[in-house]
């Protein structure tokens, strides 16, 4: 299996290659030359079965299916439920797709528990030590400190908003007392963090001299270890069954994560709603074939609060025909003037994906919370509220499948606020709140974050 860069400049490169550098030299995204054929999960088949069947297929000629069928186990034993992802009826035809029984409570540590097991067994073939570099709106940093920490292959550093995520996400990043994870709170938005590690990726000399690799969902793996639980919630509602999936959408990641299934033949054709908050950055792109720059606006659901969604270049390097040239131009147009649109081709192929982008503000966030509770007696976060305001919004014939992104203890005030209940921390995460918090508070100034990785990682070799 081989990969290429969307920008063109970069490719075709093995799938460790890829992993491990997570973005491309040229500033683009890896993807696979070809998308694998890969059929639908079969009756029986484990989460543990399906993970290793499809991530052997996208890691050919890198890792043995017998290797990664290890590297799995070790990625999802500590999983609170054996399902791993399991899915919770909440309605006729209506259920949450429940990804937040890893570790730190949310969906991202589906991909970040099997990323950290592939990074460690890559490096120690190789005997070689990387930087991990990431941007955090939440829950990533989590995911990524749990995964990471204590493996002496790698020296992490996660990039978060200061005082934009919630106490609870801070500290699964901020307390795991490894000496190779470094946190550091950025003055700004997300954003702001995001452009500081593309621009540092983008800093050939200083990635080098640091081994510089990212696993945010930039990095490919992450898509394809997301893609496995769209394949598992097929197979466990019937290979027959026509499915709507509804998406929390911050960083398109997840979402795209669905199309790379039904591209692989495991999903029963693809209906996808991505739902937002009011940075509706997707909804424009969806209507209107265009982006605007923009900030981004602080919600309810701040894990959402992107105001440009790295993922979505993958989406339109396929609507535009896998033409980099195309792509890069885009791009290139969005960055010097802080606009670009699709020509009218492209924009066709985009309606035709299969893909629909819906907006939920604060209020609505704020109703259905409510409304949950009552339905279910459940409480839930407020990203999985706006994924499933959106599918009340956008009737559909289809089962829907929402998916549930995280705990609601992650996000405590707001659920108080909202439903005056507070969420009780599940006993396995409870010793986060008694160890002590580990984090710099920086300008977020690209020389200073620079500098700061500098020092750290010269330190530990």
């Amino acid at each position: 299996m081989e990969y290429v860069s969307t920008r063109g400049g970069s490719g075709p490169v093995s799938f460790a290659d890829a992993c491990l550098s997570g973005l491309a030299p040229d500033g683009g995204l890896y993807t696979p030359v070809e998308y694998p054929k890969l059929a639908p999960a079969k009756p029986g088949e484990s989460y543990f079965e399906l993970a290793t069947r499809i991530l052997s297929a996208f890691s050919a000629g890198s890792i043995s299916p017998d290797v990664m069928a290890g590297l799995v186990e070790k990625a999802y034993s500590s999983f609170a439920h054996q399902s791993v992802t399991p899915l919770n009826q909440v309605g006729p035809d209506r259920w949450l797709l429940e990804l937040h029984h890893g570790p730190t409570l949310a969906f991202k540590d589906v991909a970040m528990q099997i990323i950290a097991q592939i990074y460690d067994h890559l490096l120690a073939e190789r005997g070689e030590r990387l930087t991990v570099l990431c941007a955090t709106s939440g829950d990533t940093g989590g995911a990524a400190a749990a995964a990471f920490a204590g493996l002496n292959s790698v020296d992490v550093f996660i990039l978060h908003p200061y005082g934009r995520i919630s106490p609870i996400q801070r500290r699964f990043m901020t307390s795991t007392g490894a000496s190779n994870v470094h946190n550091l709170a950025l003055d700004g938005d997300f954003d702001g963090c995001q452009a500081i590690v593309k621009s540092l990726f983008g800093d050939t000399a200083f990635r080098d001299e640091v081994s510089l690799s990212g696993v945010n969902s930039i990095n490919w793996t992450r898509i394809a270890a997301q893609s496995v639980y769209f394949a598992a919630a097929q197979g466990a509602l019937g290979a027959d069954r026509k499915l709507r999936f509804v998406v929390p959408t911050g960083n398109f990641g997840d979402a795209l994560a669905a199309y790379v299934a039904a591209r692989c033949g495991m999903l029963n054709g693809l209906e996808l709603v991505s739902a937002v908050n009011a940075n509706r950055t997707m909804v424009d792109l969806m209507e209107t074939g265009s982006l605007s720059k923009r900030s981004a606006i602080a919600t309810h659901s701040p894990a959402m609060d992107i105001a440009l969604p790295s993922n979505a270049e993958r989406l339109l390097f396929e609507v535009m025909g896998r033409e980099p040239s195309k792509l890069k131009n885009f791009y290139d147009s969005f960055t010097q003037s802080g606009e670009a649109e699709l020509d009218d081709q492209s924009k066709g192929a985009l309606k035709c994906v299969g893909v629909k982008a819906v907006s939920i503000d604060d209020d609505v966030t704020a109703r259905e919370m409510n409304r949950l509770y009552d339905e279910t007696g459940t409480l839930q976060c407020p990203h999985t509220a706006v994924g499933s305001a959106s599918a009340r919004e956008v009737p559909t014939d289809c089962v829907d499948v929402i998916l549930s992104t995280a705990h609601a203890a992650k996000f405590p005030e707001t659920i108080s606020e909202v439903t005056g209940k507070t969420p009780p921390l599940p006993e396995r995460s409870e010793s986060f709140l008694a160890r002590d918090e580990e984090f710099d508070r920086l300008e977020a100034d690209l020389g200073k974050v620079r500098e700061y990785i500098r020092e750290r990682v010269g330190g530990a070799r």
